[in-house]
């Protein structure tokens, strides 16, 4: 790493931190960053590969294919932009049987105003493999605007277990826009969190994951909009294995932005149980929150449902908390907390706990 690379992380240690992301790594298996279109990469486990994608579409067989072979790189505007650009990202690869206990971290950082930034990631989980990744984006403390755009292909073999807790800090006028795509095979876990509660332009993501038979996933999101940004967020699910299961969650709280919460749940094959919720706050009549589920049976045999509740802080939440010597703002600031808590998340407690430490952090800035 060169010194000036080493001289921007020292600096931006907090806004680091924010994200998830440590500059002391005996907590994690593995860390990458990029910052602008300089990376690195750090490696700690036995059983787990972790490069650039660059060099692992340069060093190892079969990585070129599985590239753009679960996103359409035409789908639009946006991914034929990343495809056009130099190959950027990280690619990830935990052997078959591995139990990689420590998370795995990874950071994007725009160092230089209105830099376009494009990754494409790929993450291969093997049959009965098991790993955590914090993956955290961010700007330098003196950047405001810029445009990130993420693409990430994720394989999660047989009963294979891949836990992807995503932390975003952007600044104000910053355009960020993940394309992101998973396949889960048979008896395999997916679980993905999505945290931010800063301003950014906008901010536009809808994965959508693929299962197999006696497959799950789940898709969570904790999301803060201040006044003048926009979150069009959601997820879609494909349940195409008998068996399978899935859940989308969401807590939008508008603090004078305006949400899009989306979910689209399609059941395909027999057995297959699938829940959507939507829960919105709204604490500026500037603000909106719109929610929009879709549910969608192809078989007979599902069971399938949704449910959504936007509103304002209930008066008597607030009663109750400034009879107890709180201020108004402290009772506020306490409701939001508990509305943004991170145990919906379904994580290790373990890494609860730092999720929760890295949320804590964020609010100080972000609330």
């Amino acid at each position: 790493m060169s010194e000036v690379l080493e001289e921007k992380l020292i600096q931006e240690k907090e806004t680091l931190e924010r994200v998830g992301f440590t500059l002391e790594e005996k907590e994690r298996s593995g860390s990458f960053i990029l910052i602008d279109d300089q990376d690195m990469v750090s490696n700690y486990s036995d059983g787990l590969t972790y490069y650039s994608t660059k060099k692992a579409a340069e060093k190892l067989d079969g990585v070129k294919e599985k590239l753009w072979s679960i996103i359409e790189p035409n789908k639009d505007e946006y991914t034929r932009k990343a495809a056009g650009a130099p190959l950027k990202g990280y690619f990830i690869h935990v052997e078959k049987g591995k139990k990689i206990e420590k998370p795995l971290q990874a950071c994007f950082f725009i160092a230089t105003a209105r830099l376009f930034q494009s990754v494409h990631n790929l993450i291969v989980v093997e049959d009965g493999a098991q790993l955590h990744i914090i993956n955290g984006c961010a700007t330098a403390s003196y950047v405001n605007a810029g445009m990130h755009i993420g693409i990430t292909e994720i394989f999660v073999g047989k009963n294979a277990f891949l836990s992807y807790t995503m932390i975003h800090d952007w600044a104000e006028e910053v355009e960020v826009r993940p394309r992101t795509a998973v396949i889960v095979d048979e008896g395999g876990k997916f679980i993905s969190n999505y945290i931010t509660i800063k301003k950014s332009k906008i901010t536009q993501t809808y994965p959508i994951a693929y299962i197999e038979k006696g497959a799950s996933a789940q898709f969570a999101s904790l999301i803060y909009a201040p006044e003048n940004s926009l979150y069009d967020v959601g997820a879609k699910i494909v349940l195409n294995g008998e068996g399978s299961s899935g859940e989308i969650i969401s807590r939008a709280i508008s603090g004078g932005g305006k949400i899009f919460s989306k979910g689209h749940l399609i059941g395909n094959a027999k057995g297959i149980k699938a829940h959507m919720s939507c829960d919105g706050l709204l604490l500026s009549d500037k603000g909106s929150i719109t929610a929009i589920p879709e549910l969608e049976a192809n078989y007979p045999d599902v069971n399938m449902s949704h449910e959504a509740a936007v509103g304002k802080i209930a008066e008597e939440e607030l009663e109750y908390l400034m009879a107890r010597g709180f201020s108004p703002e402290e009772a506020k600031s306490l409701i939001i907390k508990g509305f943004l808590d991170p145990k919906i998340l379904g994580l290790p407690s373990a890494l609860e706990k730092e999720v929760e430490k890295t949320l804590t952090m964020a609010e100080k800035g972000g609330l």
